[in-house]
């Protein structure tokens, strides 16, 4: 790994950002960073805005092979992208992208730790669960226990995936601990755009929802190792979150961040508004489109929400408000364009420029709650848990009378429970369609984890040929130049063939 140790004094610019109260000033001379001047709570608002942004910017390859977004009929098509032959530098910022990030994480928690200041060490540790979960997710094993020694181990090998998953879940513990007798301060408050600085009731509050937070994402974990643990119940670790007793992030309780973003000025415009819906510059994503699959599923099943999810079209062509493309197919020169299309920024996505980012929905963990109720590592009704789940999309969306319309689609046979003969497999599918748009990766992930969706087209690239949808990335071609024997015992990896640990 080619390791990017000045990434922590760019916090030392962000004074430049012009929020509202400027968080990140912090009236010293940007020209002039100092170790003394990179402390926790400098870092702690850039690493969360930028892990939320990263989260909700950066999947669109994963959207266009699970069948959320398509290329729009005013582009040519991205050869190494729609026919699955990935080479090592597809998506290479995937790579350099976390581990720039992870070691800003890295310095807050090293000197939260010896500053005592658990709050910070608590809210790192559960970051750099994230930045590793997405790092193993796609390459598998990766460089961690010696990522961050820059003097000991400039050239790090690799840990495997299972070993990190398993350490994470000893770190998340270790979070939930710290943050559950953490103190914050004020100074601390100012600063964590999350759920702080009058984002909740009061400091007690804050506290439990960094709880419930840390919690989601443990089972989050677990449940990525649904395949591997088969029909035995994670008892263990399930057991340390209900012990916990914070609960998870249920009903409008989203965990998303909120620096203060500003309309019309570049680079402080909310993350997915701005390059999904108009950029502060008045650009527009003229290229990602839905995708005809997801679109019809919507359609067919009487549900509303791809109005929400999609725009309609700005010039409809033919009555056709709402208008998609297939993945991988050649669009003539004659098709529908950008214009005739619905692009993926719809309302109840791209609702102001000023909307506060979200990190991880309400939605996905209430989702992740059902799942888990259903297969038995939690307590509760599993049917209660699952109908929930959809009414959070359609509140989260905003739909017009969200309960009522909710309430309607789940009496109909695609999204009853009682009509489905695989619960797990309607859970997992309501799912893949609450988070179009909102969490691309996570179709990706569970579509490897348990096949679903069943029907998933496959690209319309005449290049194709008989590949798949990758089950991961290459290792980028840095690593190769920089990083070379150690990557180099990773073996030949076939992206079509080789799997993370958990893919079952």
């Amino acid at each position: 790994m080619k390791k990017v140790i000045y990434s922590v004094f760019t916090i030392l610019m962000l004074s430049a950002w012009g929020c509202s109260d400027d968080f990140f000033d912090i009236n010293e001379n940007p020209n002039s960073p100092t170790s003394e001047s990179v402390n926790p709570q400098y870092i702690l608002p850039r690493v969360l805005h930028a892990t939320a942004s990263r989260m909700a910017t950066s999947y669109d390859f994963s959207a266009h092979w699970m069948g959320y977004w398509a290329r729009s009929g005013t582009y040519g098509p991205s050869q190494e992208q729609e026919s699955y032959n990935i080479t090592t530098g597809f998506q290479a910022d995937e790579w350099s992208g976390w581990y720039d990030l992870l070691t800003d994480v890295d310095i807050m928690e090293k000197k939260a730790a010896a500053s005592g200041e658990n709050f910070y060490v608590a809210s790192a540790k559960l970051l750099k669960s994230i930045g590793f979960m997405y790092l193993v997710d796609q390459y598998n094993n990766v460089p961690y226990s010696k990522a961050f020694d820059v003097t000991g181990n400039i050239l790090p090998s690799y840990d495997k995936g299972q070993d990190i998953y398993t350490d994470l879940l000893a770190q998340l513990d270790e979070a939930a601990k710290l943050m559950a007798n953490a103190e914050i301060t004020t100074a601390m408050n100012e600063v964590d755009i999350l759920f702080g600085k009058g984002r909740t009731a009061d400091i007690a509050t804050q506290r439990l929802m960094w709880r419930k937070l840390i919690n989601s994402q443990r089972l989050k974990l677990l449940l990525r190792q649904s395949e591997v643990f088969g029909g035995t119940a994670p008892t263990a670790e399930i057991a340390k979150i209900t012990t916990d007793g914070s609960g998870f992030l249920g009903t409008t309780q989203s965990a998303s961040v909120q620096p203060g973003y500003t309309a019309g000025s570049a680079n402080q415009q909310n993350p997915y508004f701005e390059t999904y819906k108009q950029g502060a510059l008045g650009t527009k994503d003229d290229y990602n489109r839905a995708n005809n699959y997801v679109l019809n599923k919507f359609r067919s099943n009487n549900d509303p929400r791809y109005q929400y999810f999609f725009s309609a079209a700005a010039t409809p062509l033919g009555g056709n408000t709402y208008y998609g493309y297939n993945f991988g197919e050649i669009i003539p020169n004659s098709a529908p364009n950008a214009a005739n299309s619905s692009d993926v920024a719809g309302p109840g996505l791209a609702k102001s420029a000023t909307q506060p980012q979200w990190l991880f929905t309400s939605v996905e963990s209430m989702f992740l709650q059902a799942e888990a109720t259903q297969r038995g590592w939690l307590s509760g009704d599993a049917k209660a848990a699952y109908e929930n789940a959809v009414r959070e999309s359609f509140i989260w969306l905003g739909v017009t009378n969200a309960t009522a319309t909710a309430n309607t689609y789940l009496s109909e046979g695609f999204a009853s429970y009682d009509a489905a003969a695989n619960k797990i497999n309607l859970i997992v599918m309501q799912k893949y369609l609450a988070l179009v748009g909102v969490n691309n990766f996570e179709a990706w992930v569970d579509y490897r984890r348990v096949g679903i969706p069943t029907d998933l087209p496959l690209s319309l690239s005449p290049n194709r040929g008989n590949n798949r949808i990758p089950q991961r990335l290459l290792y980028p071609q840095a690593e190769y130049t920089y990083n070379s024997a150690n990557v180099a015992a990773e073996g030949n990896i076939n992206p079509q063939n080789d799997k993370v640990f958990w893919d079952k």
